[in-house]
């Protein structure tokens, strides 16, 4: 009689905890980068369209009786004969919009953590990197088609990212049957956005059609981030056999056979 040992358990690895700093040093690697000068009404660190007083050299005129005599210019006056000032760019706060895609889709996940929890680490670190030094933090939330995304107006502080943190622990919606509509969300939150903003999108991008060009639009107004959550199930099927796969969208059902190399490859 054959017979094998049989092997002990493997025990789950342990969780990573990082020190605080050394958490603040990952943080930091993850600092997004303001391509675009973004309007403001407050004081801050970001690249405004606005002038007055700055780094950034926007423009040199005549002087006039209410500048501020430190901002001449004296080599440009000696060569005009005439007073000149230097006109800067001022630095304002940034309004960051997210716009977060939490269709049934996002409740998928082949691992320990389901593209809902990842949505979710992803946004807090946004929120929280973004909305430091007074910067104000909205979100657009679409659940599914036929309800209007909800609102979360921009706000400064640690109660707005308490606030996100709540609308991400709600359940994702169950299906529709209509599937996920992307440009609805788009649509809506550039109704929204007054002035220049910083935007990011976070969604798995699995849409009906017709997104790509409100999007496109959307990125000529605005600094925009497109940050697409992806399981790695969805890219490449195991040879299981035969599966019933269920979309999460519209609840419809279909049975597939996996060992097909043909299916595999199409997928």
């Amino acid at each position: 009689m054959w017979w094998r040992r049989r092997s002990a358990p493997e025990t789950p690895p342990a969780p990573v905890r990082l020190a605080p700093a050394q958490a603040d040093a990952l943080l930091r690697r993850t600092e997004w980068t303001v391509l675009r000068r973004l309007d403001g009404w407050l004081q801050g660190d970001h690249r405004s369209r606005q002038r007055g007083h700055g780094l950034d050299l926007a423009d040199l005129r005549e002087y006039q009786p209410s500048d501020d005599v430190r901002h001449i210019d004296w080599n440009v006056t000696a060569r005009h004969g005439t007073p000149h000032v230097r006109v800067f760019h001022e630095d304002r706060d940034m309004v960051v919009w997210l716009l977060l895609d939490r269709s049934p889709s996002q409740a998928f996940g082949s691992g320990a953590q389901r593209k809902q929890e990842l949505m979710r680490d992803v946004v807090l670190t946004l929120a929280r990197w973004m909305g430091r030094h007074g910067n104000r933090v909205g979100a657009v939330v679409y659940e599914a088609e036929g309800s209007a995304p909800r609102v979360l107006p921009p706000r400064a502080g640690r109660e707005q990212q308490l606030r996100l943190l709540s609308e991400l622990e709600r359940p994702t919606a169950s299906p529709s049957g209509r599937g996920t509509q992307l440009a609805t969300l788009v649509q809506r939150a550039d109704a929204l956005m007054r002035g220049r903003c910083s935007v990011a999108l976070v969604s798995d991008f699995i849409s009906a059609p017709g997104w790509e060009r409100p999007l496109g639009q959307l990125g000529r107004r605005h600094d925009l981030l497109a940050v697409r959550l992806v399981d790695p199930l969805e890219r490449q099927w195991p040879d299981i056999g035969l599966v019933t796969l269920t979309d999460p969208e519209t609840g419809a059902s279909l049975q597939v056979d996996t060992h097909h190399p043909g299916f595999r490859a199409r997928f």
